[in-house]
């Protein structure tokens, strides 16, 4: 298996500097990672900083709350893929997710969905903050409005990825959906973990690191 290229090097800190964010594009060429995920106001730059690399670039939606509106996130995804995204990681409305509105969560996935052009979407349930079955019907509700991927966590709430959350996942979505686990992953040995549990992509800021290590 060749862990860099299940890699998505992140940088989706609030104060990122355009020194922060060359950086991170030459590292992504370096050790040829799968994606780079910035924030939206990043795409358009990322873009031309991985012109003719095989890095897609990823950005996020509804980012870091999931409080939006469908029809904002949905606006907020055309946006992105206009700038130049390939991929986009979307965080669900959580309170309604917490109510147990699945068609609320299918519905909003689903408008995002529409405005992608067929990039790739992954879902963000922000799983430190559900219990396992709201882990498990907020995947398949995910799936069920077109996700492609769905993932654990923002890394902006009070934990991360789990090797449980991860595998309720893999054990709740069909198998051609894939699983990305983020939040927290610093070593190898953390991402081996997630993959075993059943992640097929890992998000992280420490991606050079887990690569080297």
């Amino acid at each position: 298996m060749e862990l860099n290229k299940i890699i998505d090097h992140t940088l989706l800190k609030s104060d990122a500097s355009l020194q922060e964010i060359e950086k991170i594009a030459l590292e992504a060429r370096l050790h040829n990672f799968y994606s780079v995920c910035v924030n939206p106001c990043f795409v358009s730059v990322m873009k031309n900083l991985l012109k003719g690399s095989d890095v897609k670039v990823c950005t996020v939606v509804g980012f870091p709350l999931g409080a939006n509106t469908p029809s904002l996130k949905a606006k907020e995804a055309l946006e992105a893929v206009d700038n130049g995204a390939d991929e986009i990681d979307m965080v669900i409305n959580i309170t309604m997710l917490k109510e147990h509105d699945y068609d609320y969560i299918e519905k909003e996935v689903h408008m995002v969905k529409a405005n992608t052009r067929g990039r790739l979407l992954k879902v963000i349930l922000e799983t430190c903050l559900l219990s396992n079955e709201e882990i498990s019907e907020g995947a398949k509700a995910a799936v069920r409005g077109g996700a492609d991927y769905v993932k654990t966590s923002t890394g902006f709430s009070k934990a991360g990825a789990t090797v449980e959350a991860v595998q309720i996942m893999r054990q709740s979505v069909p198998s051609y959906i894939g699983v990305k686990a983020s939040g927290g992953i610093k070593t190898k040995e953390d991402a081996l973990k997630m993959i075993n549990a059943g992640a097929t992509r890992i998000g992280t800021s420490n991606g050079v690191k887990i690569v080297e290590e």
